[in-house]
């Protein structure tokens, strides 16, 4: 096998991750794929930096064994406290989801206010306003922890009244703000787009896992790596909990079956 031909390591605290691999997959569609979910320690939101470090980097050793080739970081809150020490560590290319979702962003904005969710861990850090004050020092950041709505993905209440109370909840603290953008900054976010939609009304939707997938396109071309083989890719996936409940919300979200599923035990 050529180096081309090594797969992608996705990394994320659970299910949310899947929104980066599905992008991916959409856009490079020869890419050998593994994804790591540590299901079994979600949420890592409310959790300490240290703890967040500790666990990602349990995680990352593990893919890193599978001969990766680049390494997604498909987790706000691993991205805003962890990237610096993981891109230390690791040998591969590593892209984090909140540069990409700050760029697109700052290119959306019209009237220069833009709302950013996520979990208690990323908004604590600053991260996505960082980013976006480096590129433009004109725009208002108005940040706001959703701590509930990874709970509300990992059981699956996507798209019902429960997470539309809760979105209204949480939501209406930023529709005061006048903001034209507001950035998913958790990559289990998307799955609410439809609702976060509904309570936010006509405003730009920012979905970092789009954003990440481009970036992860381009980097795989500027070092030569994408796989020319047009052999079937192959998509595993590694959980540290329930491989069926795991298995029954990524085929509802991926609309196709998946079987190669492996629970595994962190040292």
């Amino acid at each position: 096998m050529s180096n081309k031909e090594y797969p992608i390591g996705i990394f994320d605290s659970g299910i949310g991750g899947l929104t980066v691999l599905k992008e991916i997959c959409r856009i490079l569609p020869d890419e050998n794929i593994l994804y790591f979910g540590d299901t079994a320690r979600v949420p890592y939101g409310i959790r300490s930096e240290e703890t967040v470090t500790k666990y990602s980097f349990e995680c990352i050793k593990f893919l890193l064994q599978k001969r990766i080739k680049l390494l997604v970081i498909a987790c706000n809150t691993v991205s805003a406290v962890s990237l610096k020490e993981i891109t230390k560590y690791v040998d591969v290319p590593v892209i984090g989801v909140i540069e990409p979702g700050a760029k697109a962003a700052v290119n959306f904005t019209k009237n220069k206010k833009i709302g950013v969710i996520g979990t208690e861990a990323t908004i604590k850090a600053k991260a996505y306003s960082k980013a976006i004050k480096e590129l433009s020092d004109k725009v208002e950041v108005y940040e706001l922890a959703c701590p509930l709505f990874v709970p509300l993905v990992e059981e699956g209440w996507t798209d019902d009244l429960v997470a539309k109370l809760i979105a209204e909840r949480y939501l209406s603290n930023l529709r005061v703000k006048e903001i034209d953008t507001i950035v998913l900054g958790c990559t289990h976010y998307p799955l609410l787009k439809k609702v976060i939609g509904e309570v936010m009304g006509p405003i730009n939707i920012v979905d970092s896992a789009i954003e990440t997938s481009k970036i992860v396109r381009e980097i795989l071309l500027q070092k030569d790596l994408l796989n020319n083989q047009k052999n079937t890719p192959v998509r595993k996936y590694y959980v540290t909990d329930s491989p069926i409940k795991f298995k029954f919300l990524a085929e509802k979200f991926l609309n196709e079956s998946i079987n190669n599923i492996e629970k595994v035990m962190l040292s």
